[in-house]
Order: C-alpha cells, then structure tokens, then sequence
C-alpha cells in the first residue's frame, strides 16, 4: 500500500450529555477544565486511546492493523516481535550499528502497528525499536460555551466486605457534565507519512474510526457521547496550499438563536457553517456526518 500523496486537516465536533468526557485524575476524576474560561477540555491523549481501541475491534485479526498502546501491554515484549521476525539480536538500550538493521526495525514496527504509523511511538526502551514521528496529530479538545461540572451521589445496595452486611446501602459519588459540545483539530502530514507507510486505506479507517469511536466506548460515567460531524480539508500538494489556522477559522459554531438564551442542553442549540469562499486556492472541503 502507498503512501497518501495529500495533507489534510480536520476539525472534528462531538457532545455529551451527562457524562464525564475525559475525567483529570489530579482533581478527583473532575471534568478537565480550563481554569480561565471553565470551557472543558479532552486531551489529545484520549482521543487516540479511543482511536486506537476502534481500530482494534474492527481490525482484530488483519495483519498489519496490530494496536501497539494497548491496555497492560508490555512495551519491550512488542518491539522484541521486531526482532524476533528480522532474527535481529536485541542489545540492551541500542539498535543495531547496521543503518540497514536499524531501519529494517523501525520499518517493521510501523508496518504492523497501526497506531506507530499513525501517531508515531517513541521506541527506545530497554529493547531498542527505534523513534517514529508519526502523519497524524490531534490538539486537546475545547468545549464551545463554559461547561458546570456537577457532582452527583449515588447509591450501592450491595456491600464489598461481610461486616458491612448490616449497612442498608454505601454512598458514591460521580461527576458529569449536563452538556457540552467539544471542538478538536487534527493534521495529518502526506510526507510524513511517507516515512511510516500511512496509506489511503489507513486514511479512510482513521475517518471511520474518528464517526464511530464513542459507538463503542459506551461507560456509566460516558453515557451519552456522539461524535456530530468531521470537516475535512484536503490540500492539492502534499506540502499543503495553505496554513493550517486559515483553514480552522473557516469553520464557525455558533449559538443557533444567539449569545443571550439558556444554556445548551442539545446538538441542535449550535448552528455549525464553513465559510467555503475563505478557502485558499487548492483546498477542498468535505463534510462526514
């Protein structure tokens, strides 16, 4: 599979409605806020977990789609598959003084993990894989509008421990946000991509990956999550038409019936428009969702 010949970015909107998006565990699973502005935020960190996790169900058993940062995997035990394959003898902490070897490990790492030659992995553990700077590239999330996290008791009938059987019930507590719809931004790079193998099918599983991610990442604490639409831009030349913010700023979400009404409580409050006549020569737009 080739290489894409294009850059792209993408601004991607999704919601929640009374859930917990991305919780910081510095502040008690808290909804992550920017303290300045009380807009939410999801970092960049668990939208490739939620990508990763995607890709892992859909392309479970296809060679080449193997997910390398996945839950309890051992880090040294992947790149020793690399090894083991190319019959390459690891040495501690080095790769190979061969140029040849070194990239042949690097190379192989990229071509059955999806998320190395996707989001890059820096490699060099105690089994040395090597470094990859990968094509694609999330910011953190922000929300539209200001979000109130709210903190909410709940109730256990069951207990955990037998001297607790005389208890009626044990007291929790759970942190959700009644709603807020969340921006984020992605580039992807043609020529980086070049380096690590990321082709037009990788490109288009990102895409599936990006609409259906929340489809299966249902939890209590999630609920209620969608991703609302991906706004695509395609560049003619792989170095790109034109920068990137341009491109973000074409793109307005807006109060549907302005500033002064009630707080957002549905998708439908928001009113999302592309400015298509900003767009550089070059470029086009394509709207998922």
């Amino acid at each position: 599979m080739s290489a894409i010949a294009n850059r792209y970015e993408f601004v991607l909107l999704f919601d929640v409605n009374n859930g917990n998006p991305n919780g910081d565990p510095d502040a008690g699973n808290l909804p992550r806020l920017d303290p300045e502005t009380n807009q939410g935020l999801v970092t960049d960190v668990c939208l490739k977990r939620k990508i990763r996790n995607y890709v892992e169900l859909e392309k479970e058993n296809d060679a080449g789609y193997s997910i390398y940062m996945k839950e309890k995997s051992v880090l040294n035990n992947q790149h020793k598959k690399a090894y083991e394959a190319l019959g390459i003898k690891p040495t501690p902490k080095k790769l190979p003084k061969e140029a040849e070897k070194a990239h042949a490990l690097t190379e192989w790492m990229c071509n059955n993990f999806f998320d190395v030659r996707t989001f890059g992995a820096v490699m060099t553990t105690e089994v040395n894989s090597g470094q990859v700077r990968g094509p694609v590239q999330m910011a953190f999330a922000s929300s539209i509008d200001p979000v109130v996290p709210m903190e909410v008791s709940i109730t256990r009938m069951a207990v955990t421990n037998e001297r607790d059987l005389e208890k009626e019930r044990t007291m929790g507590r759970k942190h959700i946000i009644p709603y807020g719809l969340y921006r984020a931004h992605g580039y992807i790079s043609a020529k980086l991509a070049e380096r690590t193998g990321f082709s037009d099918e990788d490109l288009e599983l990102l895409w599936r990956s990006l609409i259906n991610m929340f489809e299966h990442d249902r939890s209590a604490s999630r609920g209620e999550m969608s991703a609302r639409k991906l706004i695509i831009f395609k560049h003619d030349n792989p170095m790109g038409n034109a920068p990137a913010h341009l491109l973000f700023d074409s793109v307005k979400v807006e109060r549907a019936n302005g500033e002064n009404e009630s707080p957002a409580r549905d998708y439908s409050d928001y009113r999302v428009s592309i400015n298509t006549e900003r767009l550089p020569k070059g470029v086009s737009v394509e709207e998922k969702l």
